[in-house]
């Protein structure tokens, strides 16, 4: 890469001085060069950003690659791209891999596979061995490898005072608890969330008092151990509620939503369709709307696509054995315009508070500062097709629909993704 000139775009960058105005920006060498009414000269590439708007690049706080050990689902290399593609320049690794990441080699194997990638790779260790929810992992290890957080991924930690221990002992090297919520004996193998739809259909049901259960639980544990806590992929109003007190409290606890349970609600899944079978699982009218007064009043910090591949015979298969999840991370701008949100709120939401929550440095756009960049049309309409995905899966309910929000160009690392 040497010069690129993005023209008349829109920046939003509340660090910059130029946050809300419409500029040439100048990249040279990885650097942001020059920022203002530049002309460009003949040998540069020159980007036409009219009507688009300039950020930081995304950053993800929950993605699942199946690597290493689950690469016919996802490997580095094509979950790069799809997260390029999709305006994201940094991906924190959940550790559902097989084996879990775990342990320090575990980490440093993902830092040095993801050297040389548009797309900054941040692993997340395991809090359990194995996963499994029985003794503590090496936690001040991996952190010393490169691990920002630590999570079980999907799995809820179920022993309490597992728990309690992995807040205490991380509090002590600054590292950062995340929190799937789930008591699974309420939960109890529930395939869909229990309400009017999953008598309806006559399927056994996960009631949102499983996760409001475990977030309350975490809360105290949270408080009693003066630590720092993170929740993923709340999905109902009651926690939105819990949260949102427990701050008022002065409880040090931030929180995520996936995109997907803001646009979506369990009467997608009246035709069984398992493209839509996620967990937590997709919850009513009302969690929605409290999921979205939760982003806008400041509770929920950040929104995640919780990208989960799986290939074809993992999904294509009778709901109530289909795998969980679905692949977000080239959509999650589409849909996040879809649920009503402002261009100015994702920025914040996808792009600083991510960072924030992970003691990340902050993309800045301003002269000398490295490009770290996404360029995005909020009122382009693209075809999210087999064509233009990127991952090695395509389980999404998006595929071969008509959706609006597009990303232009990334820059990062030296490196430019032009769509």
């Amino acid at each position: 890469m040497n010069e690129l000139l993005i023209k008349n775009v829109t920046i939003i960058d509340k660090q910059s001085s130029y946050h809300m105005e419409t500029v040439d920006v100048l990249i040279a060498d990885g650097l942001i060069s020059e920022i203002g009414k530049i002309t460009a000269e003949n040998n540069i590439q020159v980007v036409d950003g009219k009507g688009q708007y300039l950020s930081g690049g995304f950053f993800d706080l929950n993605v699942n690659i199946g690597e290493p050990g689950l690469e016919t689902k996802e490997d580095i290399d094509s979950g790069c791209k799809a997260a390029a593609a999709g305006g994201f320049t940094g991906l924190a690794l959940m550790p559902n891999t097989h084996p879990a990441v775990h342990s320090k080699n575990d980490v440093t194997y993902l830092v040095n596979r993801s050297k040389d990638c548009l797309v900054n790779l941040y692993p997340l260790g395991s809090i359990s061995q194995n996963r499994e929810g029985k003794e503590l992992a090496e936690l001040y290890d991996m952190k010393l490898a490169g691990a920002v957080a630590f999570t079980d991924g999907d799995r809820p930690l179920a022993d309490a005072g597992l728990m309690s221990r992995a807040l205490l002992y991380s509090k002590g090297f600054g590292g950062l608890i995340m929190s799937y919520a789930e008591d699974k004996n309420i939960a109890a193998g529930g395939k869909m969330n229990e309400g009017v739809n999953s008598t309806l259909l006559g399927m056994k049901g996960n009631p949102a008092l499983a996760e409001e259960l475990m977030i309350s639980r975490d809360l105290y544990l949270a408080e009693y151990n003066d630590a720092a806590i993170h929740f993923s992929t709340v999905s109902s109003a009651r926690s939105v509620d819990l949260i949102r007190q427990a701050r008022k409290n002065g409880i040090r606890v931030t929180c995520d939503v996936a995109v997907h349970h803001l646009v979506f609600t369990d009467d997608q899944l009246t035709g069984f369709d398992s493209m839509y079978k996620v967990k937590p699982p997709l919850r009513i009218a009302e969690d929605v709307k409290a999921l979205i007064a939760g982003l806008k009043d400041g509770t929920i910090d950040a929104i995640v696509s919780q990208h989960t591949p799986h290939e074809v015979e993992f999904k294509n298969v009778e709901f109530e054995i289909a795998y969980y999840g679905i692949i977000g991370l080239q959509t999650l701008l589409p849909m996040a315009l879809k649920a009503g949100l402002s261009a100015e709120l994702l920025v914040d939401k996808l792009v600083v508070n991510p960072r924030r929550i992970l003691n990340l440095p902050l993309p800045e756009i301003a002269k000398g500062k490295p490009a770290n960049l996404v360029m995005f049309d909020p009122k382009a309409t693209w075809e999210f097709n087999s064509k233009a995905n990127y991952s090695k899966s395509a389980n999404s309910p998006w595929l071969n629909q008509n959706i609006t929000g597009k990303v232009s160009l990334v820059v990062n690392n030296s490196k430019i993704f032009l769509s």
